[in-house]
């Protein structure tokens, strides 16, 4: 099973930076072929509504535009909601490889979930937490 950080999902929508809006768009066109095989772990949509709320507050796209980019990212792949159970498996992970609050969250949903691949530019490529592996697309 795989799943894709929010990072990947920020750069198909923002054309800021074409290089990596091309990866991005290549990965997530590569997965929507198997669909099946990937889910959005419900953090990572949370984070990009988050991120649609800042361009919307900055100007950069309207409140239509929000409601349409979210729910287009959220049609293509089922979405996954975590147990209060990750929680523990993130303070494990947090003390056990030293990373992030939202970084142990997001892999601990990934475990849950039962993710042995995640696409993400924001962990290191070598990062294999709990048998999770990160993949940064990006590189």
């Amino acid at each position: 099973m795989n799943a894709v950080d929010t990072n990947v999902f920020v750069y198909a929508r923002d054309d800021d930076d074409l290089g990596k809006q091309a990866k991005a768009d290549m990965l997530l066109g590569k997965l929507l072929i198997q669909r099946s095989e990937t889910v959005m772990l419900w953090q990572v949509a949370s984070e990009f509504l988050n991120c649609l709320r800042r361009w919307e507050n900055e100007g950069r796209i309207t409140s239509t535009e929000v409601e349409e980019d979210f729910r287009d990212i959220l049609a293509m792949f089922p979405v996954r909601r975590p147990a209060l159970a990750i929680f523990d498996h993130s303070f494990q992970l947090r003390s056990r490889f030293s990373l992030s609050h939202w970084d142990s969250l997001l892999l601990a949903a990934c475990k849950e979930a039962g993710v042995e691949t995640l696409y993400s530019e924001d962990l290191s490529p070598t990062t294999n937490c709990n048998g999770v592996s990160v993949i940064n697309p990006f590189a």
